[in-house]
């Protein structure tokens, strides 16, 4: 098959790039940066995240080498806000380590695996949205208006889209999980699935908690992508742009949670700034349907996108969170 070959509107070899970087970084991280080691350090995963931060950027150069300046802009745009979405992740996956008590030195192997199934639940959950996009033009205001809601809901205290560990519907899951396998009744070292002995005294085959945790994330994961995948659509529909920029987002997640589980919730004003940035994205899909202009520009809506986070981090520095009554 020839590498010119257009697959979802781009050369093959332009996708065979962008999955081999995400490969190398994987490797890179499970095989070489993460070598008997049996915990992240505060220091360590401030630096492992400034370099998946630096490679997501760098990747919009080969976007504006590729496909030109406003493409490279719509990547730029998309990897900032899929990363601010994924500030809210970092709270879930916290409340669910802490749930199931999974000990520091085991969490970056969870979160490891997590990511793998979240390149695959997102590829797939992305292919599908394109192809309704791509067959039905109004699907575009269906997302701005589910983003409109959504981050109103959020402004209004109502914002916490996957509530406790998993939310209700994972809670119902988890518990069938339980009565329906073999559980450990505590962690194994590092192993998702082990094989001892029953009550019987024959050998079968048990999971641990450790993989209870993992298949948690997982859910809450497909919790986040129904708001971060229309977000992303709304600011482009190029299933390259949508798919490399939430990829390369997701990426430097493992290494920003160990850096900021812990003091995030000094942050209390980026939730709302998340909040106002979903209604944004939302609107300018609204606002250029009813100018009859194909799309804001991209340059407009990364300025702005930048203004809202900085807005909510800079109050989030200036005073401590609010006492809640």
């Amino acid at each position: 098959m020839e590498l010119s070959f257009l697959f979802l509107g781009q050369p093959l070899w332009m996708w065979a790039v962008f999955l081999t970087l995400v490969l190398v970084l994987l490797a890179l991280d499970l095989g070489v940066l993460n070598r008997g080691r049996q915990e992240i350090g505060v220091r360590r995963s401030l630096l492992l995240s400034a370099f998946y931060i630096a490679i997501g950027l760098g990747f919009g150069g080969f976007v504006w080498a590729q496909m030109g300046a406003g493409a490279a802009v719509e990547y730029w745009t998309g990897f900032v806000v899929e990363k601010s979405l994924a500030m809210d992740n970092i709270f879930v996956i916290a409340t669910i380590f802490g749930a199931f008590a999974v000990p520091r030195h085991l969490q970056h192997r969870v979160l490891f695996w997590g990511i793998l199934g979240v390149i695959v639940l997102r590829a797939v959950m992305i292919g599908f949205g394109a192809a309704l996009v791509q067959r039905y033009d109004w699907v575009l205001l269906v997302f701005a208006a589910f983003l409109i809601v959504t981050g109103a809901r959020m402004l209004l205290g109502g914002g916490d889209h996957a509530p406790g560990a998993t939310g209700a519907t994972g809670g119902r899951m988890l518990r069938w999980l339980r009565r329906n396998l073999r559980v450990t009744d505590d962690f194994v070292g590092h192993r998702f699935v082990v094989r001892q002995p029953d009550d019987s005294g024959r050998l079968r085959l048990f999971v641990t908690p450790l993989f209870l945790a993992l298949v948690a994330i997982e859910f809450a994961d497909v919790v986040f992508a129904v708001d971060s995948v229309p977000a992303i659509f709304a600011i482009t529909t190029d299933p390259y742009l949508v798919y490399t920029s939430n990829i390369f987002a997701i990426l430097g997640l493992r290494a920003l949670y160990f850096a900021l589980a812990a003091v995030l919730h000094r942050f209390w004003a980026l939730k709302p700034a998340l909040a106002v940035l979903l209604i944004f994205i939302g609107g300018k899909v609204v606002v250029a349907e009813a100018l009859g202009i194909e799309k804001i520009p991209a340059a407009l809506s990364l300025g702005v996108t930048f203004a809202i986070l900085a807005v909510g981090v800079a109050l989030s520095l200036a005073r401590q969170a609010p006492a809640r009554q």
